[in-house]
């Protein structure tokens, strides 16, 4: 007969392989929804072409006519620069110009004895300052070659060199209309001279014009580099203007994730920061190369998935939106 206690043990036993029947089938169904493979998320985010604005001629921001963030338009104002050096050779070229109208004028009505006496102290004047040219290549030739002296200096005294050597023929040639009588090609030549001298005058006053940093096209002022008073160089960047209508979308996306990303597809994705949905069409794909995250598709690792570089413009202006803003893609 079977006592008391064994059919307890029995229920007992009984019970627990039910409850942990029950627990295992909990486990599987929730592991079944969990690791189920859901939707994937792709985030991007919106950027904008940029131009950078710089300057021709080295100077010192004397002001700023615009702020980071502001709107701007082209032909407007940026900034000004001080660059007094250039106004200097301003007034260099339009005394050069002068002396030329000048010696033009000289051969155009002949020269007297005192014109002929002065046109050769002005040769003999500039070959003093071709020979003290010539002397101050030559001792900055030795020292560039020794390692001394920097070449842009070597540049500078060639520079000077050949402008002395230019002007001593200058002076010699109008020495030598002065002395021989100007005749129709010595005329020419006068007038020749003038027209160079003003082109002087109007190159250097294109440099000038450098000073003046005008915005090309319509966008915003998304950074300013330097601070008023500072000096810049050639070719430094003062600031970015971001073009407000130039924006599109990139994504990084893994390429088992492109299918329907083709170029010229049509889609849709999601702007946290606006709420909202925009239309985008593929117009760019690039492999982003080795560098790129990858990911294997098995532990043996038999291939990579590469990350495609994909950009989308936007079909239709959103309101709101920034560079930088993310940009969420579901696949």
């Amino acid at each position: 007969m079977i006592s008391v206690d064994t059919k307890s043990q029995n229920s007992n036993m009984l019970l627990a392989f039910l409850t942990l029947t029950g627990v295992i089938a909990i486990v599987a169904v929730v592991g079944f929804f969990m690791l189920r493979k859901g939707p994937e998320n792709v985030q991007g985010q919106a950027e904008v072409n940029e131009y950078r604005v710089s300057s021709k001629v080295p100077g010192r921001i004397l002001e700023f006519r615009v702020k980071e963030g502001q709107s701007v338009k082209a032909g407007d104002t940026l900034a000004l620069l001080e660059a007094p050096d250039i106004h200097a050779k301003l007034e260099q070229a339009r005394a050069a110009e002068a002396a030329a109208q000048a010696q033009n004028e000289k051969a155009l009505k002949g020269a007297r004895q005192e014109q002929i006496q002065a046109a050769y102290e002005m040769w003999q004047k500039a070959q003093a300052g071709r020979e003290i040219a010539e002397k101050s290549y030559k001792r900055v030739k030795n020292l560039c070659d020794q390692g001394v002296m920097s070449a842009q200096k070597l540049d500078e005294v060639t520079a000077q060199r050949d402008a002395a050597i230019a002007t001593e023929k200058a002076a010699k040639a109008q020495y030598d209309m002065a002395k021989n009588g100007a005749d129709r090609e010595d005329k020419a030549a006068a007038q020749a001279m003038v027209e160079r001298a003003k082109g002087a005058v109007a190159e250097v006053e294109s440099y000038i014009n450098e000073t003046y940093l005008i915005a090309q096209s319509d966008g915003e002022v998304s950074e300013i580099f330097p601070k008023v008073g500072e000096l810049v160089g050639t070719g430094a960047p003062i600031m970015n203007i971001a073009i407000m209508d130039d924006m599109w979308i990139t994504f990084n996306v893994r390429e088992d994730l492109l299918q329907g990303l083709g170029m010229g597809t049509e889609f849709s994705a999601f702007v946290p920061a606006l709420d909202k949905e925009v239309r985008l069409k593929v117009h760019y794909m690039k492999d982003l190369g080795t560098y790129a995250a990858w990911k294997a598709t098995k532990t043996t690792g038999q291939y990579d998935l590469k990350t495609f570089e994909v950009r989308a413009s936007l079909l239709e202006k959103a309101e709101g939106l920034r560079p930088g803003m993310s940009v969420i893609l579901e696949k």
